[in-house]
């Protein structure tokens, strides 16, 4: 019940107040698989895609969130469930095929999934190096995958803080990539590699970023 009122209330409430310059929406399918692949600045990215895509999105987040006690744990957990976020433990050595799978549920029911290829965000606001999961998601589902570019989010709401600033911001949808029947015969590791280099430029098409050309080591915190 209270998931119902948050999800009618919340994402109106926040487009609202953040007033973001939202382009390409025509490019995001109303019904089937969908795969979102974004760059990553900001906590708040995984809150800002669903409030502005017109369809839900689930994200992975940590398992943390869902796990609290009380009035203050359960709003924390409806808050999160509102924006489409399914739980992951991330100290679960196991946790890169669950999530796997967790993502292939959501597509194999018709529904869309959030994935940040560079595995976590920039800190220095390049754009690294995407890896290989959203490609095996889509060759795998035949999901069609949707770049999307994030403006200014880190501006929003900056690494170490814990509110949001009235910030505008710009979400910018690309045209989907179709990978179905495209890499028939072509070796898995190779595909993979290929549409995911394809998406990262696509997405830096989406945002000018510097791409830095190497994977984004830092240690996941959002």
């Amino acid at each position: 019940m209270l998931y119902g009122v948050l999800h009618r209330i919340v994402p109106p409430l926040l487009r609202a107040i953040w007033r973001p310059h939202v382009i390409g929406l025509e490019h995001v399918p109303r019904t089937g698989p969908l795969i979102l692949a974004s760059n990553h600045r900001s906590f708040i990215d995984s809150v800002l895609i669903p409030a502005v895509t017109p369809r839900l999105v689930n994200f992975l987040a940590k398992s943390d969130y869902f796990e609290g006690r009380g009035l203050k744990g359960r709003l924390v957990k409806e808050w999160f469930v509102t924006f489409g976020a399914m739980p992951v433990d991330r100290d679960d050595s196991r946790a890169a095929i669950a999530s796997l799978d967790t993502a292939l549920g959501v597509l194999a029911g018709g529904g869309a999934f959030g994935i940040y290829p560079e595995g976590t965000r920039s800190r220095d606001g390049r754009l690294y190096r995407g890896r290989t999961g959203v490609a095996q998601l889509a060759l795998t589902s035949g999901a069609p995958i949707v770049p999307v570019g994030l403006i200014d989010t880190e501006r929003l709401q900056p690494v170490g803080s814990n509110r949001p600033r009235l910030v505008r911001v710009t979400v910018r949808f690309g045209e989907p990539i179709d990978v179905r029947g495209r890499y028939d015969g072509v070796p898995p590791g190779r595909a993979r590699r290929e549409i995911t280099d394809h998406v990262m430029s696509e997405i830096q098409k989406l945002t000018g970023q510097e791409q830095a050309g190497v994977y984004n080591d830092r240690a996941p915190d959002a």
